[in-house]
């Protein structure tokens, strides 16, 4: 019998700070991240000191990045309450906006150490990923980015565990777990990469990358579709639906183009 009692999304009390879940969350998903990149880094003669630089220059740019999109698309808001904007702790911050920003900050690090942006990418690519999976339990525990309203049968058809079920009683209503369908999807695409991704058949220097670009985009197309919180560029178009389209198409253009032009060998730098 479920109780619909909200899992408490602060973690502890430290002092007289609350740690929320969603910050442990993150920085787990983060640190994982970083020694898979590190590991990674290794097999391919990169410096590890590159990826922790990146990390440290990456992670704050790319927060500001998320809520510089978000405030973007939110702009009648802010305009009106300009005092809101530097709250980022009061919600809205926009994956894109940071992955847009880490991209930038990627590009200028390997251009002043002469590293092939194409040889980071894929280094990054699984580690930015897994970040997404593991984020995604924030959310969760926030009971944010959820989608529209479903029913216990429903739910329970899906066979998920009574703590998902609850936590998806929302606002009186259940709702679809929108977050879970993106980590459960991210998940099978890591492993892919993973499994496939130091075997030359299938994957030329970068395409890690372009593979993380198609199969991210391609998931969050049909659960941002499904969500009840999303930004909007004009009436009936989501911004991240229009940005995925975008991406999938930039990567599939990618793809084929550089396997048009460089045949052989299959790792040369390009």
């Amino acid at each position: 019998m479920l109780n619909f009692l909200a899992l408490n999304p602060i973690a502890f009390n430290l002092g007289g700070l609350q740690i929320h879940w969603y910050g442990l969350i993150i920085a787990m998903g983060a640190l994982i991240g970083v020694i898979m990149a590190i590991s990674e880094a290794k097999k391919r003669d990169v410096d590890p000191e590159n990826i922790l630089d990146l990390v440290l220059y990456g992670v704050p740019i790319g927060l500001i990045g998320a809520r510089i999109y978000y405030v973007i698309f939110e702009l009648p808001f802010y305009m009106a309450n300009p005092g809101e904007i530097i709250k980022i702790w009061h919600g809205g911050i926009a994956i894109y906006g940071g992955l847009i920003a880490a991209f930038i900050v990627l590009i200028v690090l390997c251009k002043k150490r002469n590293i092939s942006i194409w040889t980071m990418l894929d280094i990054a690519a699984p580690s930015v990923l897994l970040g997404q999976i593991v984020g995604r339990w924030g959310n969760f525990m926030n009971q944010e980015a959820f989608g529209g309203k479903t029913t216990l049968s429903f739910l329970q058809s899906l066979h998920l565990p009574d703590f998902i079920i609850q936590q998806m009683y929302i606002n009186g209503a259940y709702r679809q777990p929108t977050f879970l369908y993106e980590s459960s999807f991210n998940l099978i695409g890591l492993i892919i990469i993973l499994v496939l991704r130091h075997r030359k058949q299938f994957f030329k220097r970068g395409e890690v990358f372009l593979a993380y670009l198609v199969w991210y985009p391609l998931v969050r197309f049909f659960v941002e579709g499904m969500r009840t919180d999303s930004l909007y560029i004009l009436p009936g178009i989501r911004v991240s639906q229009a940005l995925s389209l975008i991406l999938l198409a930039v990567a599939v253009i990618l793809i084929i183009y550089r396997r048009k032009k460089y045949q052989e060998p299959w790792y040369q730098d390009i």
